[in-house]
């Protein structure tokens, strides 16, 4: 069989050795700097058997409209090229937010070895060996499951844009949407398409479509202040986390919960779930209170959630706002785009304003917005950090920069 598969960058030339491996000849193209052996050009001249792209590609390439050949997603390649060869349980993990803070949240309940993927990189469990550097593309499944299986555990993967419909659980953790694929798909739409085929689902709230035999977090957890109880059945459990009083920890830890009781497991040891580092994590450092929301999730609802906090926590209006995009941000499958960036610091209206990387630039702030503030730029979050603790004396910093962490 002869493949081509599209987007070396972003896990295509994974997918493609998977499929090398396997005994197929391969094409593989780099579509967005056409810097691979073959071409775009190259690759239309050619005949396929079967084309494989990724979901964030504009559906109107050309290498997909001129195709007679079948063409599948990455996802849908992925679960081809893993088969039968799946660790167990296997749970799936997609959503516009609270992706990472579930996929942790589950993985601290669960037994024996196992291997978390997340937008932190691949985790061995249960001695939290940090393992390579990856992102959170289907294609790196591959390599999270083969790992898994090598030891015999479990695996919990978080997959953008949709899951591969492998896992004995797929969790889609938020309902909100934003279009993609040059604007021409709807994310949430296309997340949920690829739910219909995965054995057991469950459901984060504000989610309009029905799936049989889907279980919705808030039909199976309440939250009362600091404490969840839970009912499925498959079991059931409560725990207490003074997290659950904050937005931005509640529902991922409601379905961390429910996945637990839906595996079997006690969600009691949630109780000890300390929270993930650039998820809405509160520090002290001196007089300043630091509230770290930078991570691959950032967009305007954290920013905000994350000022409001970090307001309510120094019992001080004055906030320094950190606020950009890092490298390798993901920009392809869930941006931070300037417009959503501005209107987030028209809204914060923070005393001091600090930019990261090459966003606003030109600025596109009403000059009403940022009037009696401060405002500089630094290259990284980690240079913005430093900048934004030397210049401020009391109050509160919050770091929303949009990044691989």
């Amino acid at each position: 069989m002869k493949i081509l598969v599209l987007d070396t960058i972003h896990g295509g030339a994974v997918i493609g050795s998977a499929f090398e491996s396997a005994g197929c000849t391969v094409d593989m193209v780099d579509v967005y700097r056409n810097s691979s052996r073959i071409d775009v050009k190259t690759a239309l001249s050619g005949t396929y058997d079967l084309v494989t792209a990724p979901v964030h590609l504009d559906p109107d390439h050309p290498l997909i409209r001129s195709q007679k050949s079948p063409v599948i997603t990455h996802h849908e390649a992925v679960r081809t090229l893993l088969g039968d060869a799946l660790p167990h349980p296997m749970v799936e993990i997609t959503g516009a937010q609270g992706k990472t803070t579930t996929a942790h949240a589950l993985a601290s309940l669960m037994e024996n070895p196992g291997v978390l993927l997340s937008s932190r990189g691949l985790i061995r469990f249960p001695d939290q060996e940090n393992g390579i550097r990856m992102s959170i593309t289907p294609a790196s499944v591959i390599t999270a499951a083969q790992a898994a299986v090598g030891q015999g555990g479990w695996l919990i993967a978080e997959e953008s844009l949709g899951v591969t419909g492998a896992g004995d659980l797929a969790i889609l953790t938020s309902g909100q949407t934003y279009r993609f694929a040059a604007g021409k798909r709807d994310a949430l739409e296309y997340k949920v398409r690829t739910l219909r085929s995965c054995k057991s689902v469950l459901l984060a709230p504000g989610i309009a479509w029905s799936m049989p035999g889907a279980v919705r977090v808030d039909d199976a957890a309440e939250v009362e202040g600091i404490r969840c109880q839970i009912a499925t059945k498959q079991g059931g459990g409560v725990f207490e986390n003074p997290l659950l009083a904050e937005e931005a920890y509640r529902i991922p830890l409601m379905l961390a919960g429910t996945a637990a009781c839906l595996l079997g497991l006690d969600p009691a040891p949630l109780s000890g779930f300390c929270g993930v580092e650039g998820r809405m994590e509160v520090r002290k450092e001196g007089r300043i209170v630091i509230v770290d929301n930078a991570n691959s999730g950032t967009n305007r609802d954290t920013t905000i959630a994350a000022a409001s906090l970090a307001r309510d926590t120094s019992g001080c209006e004055t906030l320094t706002l950190v606020i950009g995009t890092g490298e390798g941000d993901g920009r392809v499958c869930e941006g931070f785009p300037d417009a959503e960036i501005a209107d987030t610091i028209c809204r914060i209206r923070p005393n001091r304003l600090i930019l990261v990387g090459g966003v606003l630039d030109p600025p596109l702030l009403p000059p009403d917005a940022v009037s009696g503030t401060f405002v500089s730029r630094a290259p990284t979050l980690s240079a913005a950090r430093e900048a934004a603790i030397s210049a401020t004396d009391q109050g509160a910093i919050v770091l929303a920069v949009k990044t691989w962490r």
